[in-house]
């Protein structure tokens, strides 16, 4: 298995941003935000077919476990509203520059957006990845604005190696 990263919501190509941290190998699998849910999924699914998995990271995974349906249903209105200031608001309120958002920015869809806003984290599917030998690593950004990173971290801490990233002027 070559290396696999998945971009985030409305980006293509922005694993350069995590070059600092990512871990590349035939048996890491990572992803930011959206990414990072198909990430998991992807090793869980490896991994339960007998295809080795050593590594896992999830940069900002895509965490909405604590919001309600108001919530959620209100942020695909928003999106299809205007989608394409949805999209630009959603990568400022994660920390994106404006020469960061026009290098890596792809219109993101309303399927994904609804996939990422209703995606359950599971903590006993993230222990069973951990018990199959799969080591987790969660990244959350001390300013992102679109997660409780507080919250995440409550979520994660028991199931994987939970680092904050100070953001420098860019994402993470």
């Amino acid at each position: 298995m070559k290396q696999l990263y998945f971009s985030g919501f409305c980006l293509e190509g922005e694993s350069e941003l995590f070059s600092e941290y990512l871990i590349e190998n035939d048996f890491t699998i990572s992803g930011f935000s959206y990414g990072a849910i198909k990430a998991f999924d992807f090793a869980l699914y490896s991994a339960s077919v007998g295809v080795r998995v050593d590594l896992v990271q999830l940069f900002s995974p895509a965490f909405f476990n604590d919001k309600d349906k108001k919530y959620k249903r209100m942020q695909l209105i928003y999106f299809n509203k205007d989608s394409k200031t949805y999209c630009n608001n959603f990568l400022e309120n994660s920390g994106f520059s404006q020469e960061q958002k026009s290098k890596y920015f792809t219109e993101g869809k309303y399927e994904e957006l609804d996939e990422l806003l209703n995606y359950n984290w599971d903590k006993e599917k993230l222990k069973l990845l951990s018990q199959n030998g799969t080591k987790i690593e969660v990244y959350l950004g001390e300013d992102d604005k679109i997660v409780d990173t507080q919250k995440a971290l409550e979520f994660f801490v028991d199931v994987a190696e939970v680092y904050f990233i100070k953001h420098k002027g860019h994402i993470l």
